[in-house]
């Protein structure tokens, strides 16, 4: 079994100025080599989980546990092993990117080259000019760049693709994987289905500051999706559609004659959504 990474039990947090608890009581553990999803709205609780995880955020309830040793007796080398990237980035506008990137490698003693890294996320061409002239979606890239610059165990990200274009998220999808392939293991907060369905292992439902259910996105879908099959065919010049139960299809006639029969144009299931899912279970939508 994989090795335990990071163990929440009972996590509490409340900022000064609020009454409502921003964390209210949550458990789950991540795994080595897993990119585990803390999914939900606006104000639910992950990002604050997030900081909390990453040692911003202090005088919590609770225990957190790091490679089986508690979080808060880690000295400042806890910050060797992670990369983080959060939804709004922190750079020196009046530098480049490259300098950027040379001045925050230096806070690590592991360093990795930039430069392939920085071709790869298409700020190669970019790196020599100020940020401060770098579009958003420029500096969220340049931001996840600044995540790996230690060759990091674990990444810690919020939102990492909200506000690309689907190219741009693909490229940085493709590396997450990539890094969770080569054995590192990922933290994914985000309210985004896609890139949830597309990453995690395993995903935590979060409302309200609490953890509604845990589960793999199959495992969710199985449990909560429908059983059903929708059938597309021609029929007098016109495109029909039957739905069937899953259950036994295999000995249903009607819909035995009409694959026989019939011009298919789609035979899907009909799978739930996460986003369907996901407000079944807490109640709340999840678009921001």
């Amino acid at each position: 079994m994989a090795k335990k990474i990071i163990e929440v039990k009972n996590l509490r947090f409340t900022y000064q100025k609020d009454a409502v608890k921003a964390v209210d009581g949550i458990d789950f553990t991540v795994h080595e080599g897993e990119i585990f999803g803390l999914l939900g709205p606006s104000g639910a609780g992950k990002s604050t989980t997030q900081k909390i995880l990453i040692r911003l955020l202090k005088g919590y309830e609770g225990s957190i546990s790091y490679f089986g040793k508690d979080l808060s007796t880690y000295d400042n080398t806890f910050y060797e092993d992670i990369g983080v990237g959060f939804e709004l980035p922190v750079h020196f506008s009046k530098l480049t990117g490259a300098e950027n990137m040379a001045f925050f490698s230096k806070l690590y003693k592991k360093q990795v080259d930039v430069g392939p890294l920085l071709k790869r996320v298409g700020l190669y061409e970019d790196k020599d000019r100020l940020v401060g002239e770098y579009s958003k979606g420029m500096k969220m890239r340049l931001n996840f760049v600044r995540a790996l610059l230690n060759d990091p165990k674990v990444l810690f990200l919020d939102e990492v693709t909200n506000g690309l274009d689907p190219k741009n998220a693909r490229i940085i999808k493709d590396m997450i994987r990539e890094f969770k392939e080569a054995g590192g293991t990922v933290i994914l907060s985000t309210h985004l289905m896609n890139d949830v369905e597309e990453l995690c292992d395993n995903i935590a439902f979060i409302s309200s500051g609490k953890i509604r259910e845990i589960a793999t996105p199959r495992a969710l879908k199985l449990k909560h999706g429908r059983r059903i099959v929708d059938v597309e065919y021609q029929h007098n010049g016109q495109t029909t559609t039957e739905t069937f139960e899953l259950d036994d299809i295999g000995n249903n006639a009607d819909f035995l004659n009409l694959i026989k029969t019939r011009e298919i144009e789609t035979i899907h299931s009909g799978e739930t959504s996460l986003d369907d899912i996901f407000i079944k279970v807490t109640g709340e939508q999840i678009h921001e």
